[in-house]
């Protein structure tokens, strides 16, 4: 345990698997201690009892659907009533709806936009005041590489994922000098249940640039403690991210599109 985040309390949302599980992870080896918060109540158990039995930490278990509005904005309350004060964020919490838009489910891409955008910005503004009036804070929002570009197949998540994008570079600028920061991560693909969830197939693209959920949090957290604005998580990816600037935006579509066939 470097202790570098000893005295601080880190909520990290969609906990329950994933990115979620190794951003709690790697916190809690900072000395942070945690909040776990998703819907699946057992699993985020069986995290907080591995955490405390491996890093000796708190952990506090607030199991909730963060597309419920109500359940977000109780969030606040429950934590003060546990004595605790958030002063770093991890907005991890997201999923994909992959297949064409016309025919998608309309109810599950209003949920996920619930859940990748709205909550995500929610969150951001119930406990950012607090750290700004602390003068001491950190946000992580998880973004994607398909912030950059249009994504067929992803059209809905690409968007939500370009408005993160945006939305966490500018908050960032907003706050500086107030002590608090926000850190955007940029990841491709990452191995976790996002395809399942999503619908998509795995594919050679998908199974070349897969990289390993613990390394991806590592480097967004590396990235957040060095109060970087963002980051993209892999090389490869960066390279991939930075060459969509130069392609026009139908060409970069294409592409995309070409890459979710293969």
């Amino acid at each position: 345990m470097s202790g570098k985040l000893a005295g601080w309390t880190a909520l990290v949302t969609g906990a329950s698997s994933g990115l979620g599980t190794d951003f709690a992870r790697i916190l809690a080896a900072e000395g942070a201690a945690l909040v776990l918060v998703a819907r699946r109540a057992e699993a985020l158990t069986q995290l907080a009892e591995e955490i405390r039995a491996r890093h000796g930490t708190g952990v506090e278990v607030l199991p909730a659907d963060l597309a419920d509005p109500a359940a977000r904005a109780a969030l606040p309350a429950r934590l003060a009533a546990a004595g605790l004060d958030v002063d770093l964020l991890v907005n991890n919490a997201g999923f994909g709806v992959f297949g064409n838009f016309a025919g998608s489910d309309w109810n599950r891409v209003a949920q996920m936009l619930e859940v990748d955008v709205v909550a995500l910005t929610h969150l951001t503004h119930l406990f950012l005041p607090g750290m700004r009036a602390r003068r001491r804070g950190r946000v992580l929002l998880v973004a994607s590489t398909a912030a950059f570009q249009p994504t067929p197949n992803y059209a809905v998540y690409a968007a939500s994922k370009a408005y993160v994008l945006s939305f966490g570079v500018a908050l960032n600028e907003e706050l500086r000098g107030s002590g608090v920061s926000v850190t955007t991560l940029s990841p491709g693909v990452t191995r976790t249940e996002f395809h399942l969830v999503s619908g998509q197939r795995s594919n050679r693209f998908v199974e070349r640039t897969a990289m390993s959920s613990e390394a991806v949090a590592r480097i967004g957290i590396r990235a957040l403690l060095a109060g970087r604005a963002g980051v993209v998580a892999g090389v490869g990816n960066a390279a991939l991210a930075a060459s969509t600037r130069l392609a026009p935006r139908p060409l970069a579509a294409a592409l995309a599109a070409r890459l979710m066939r293969e």
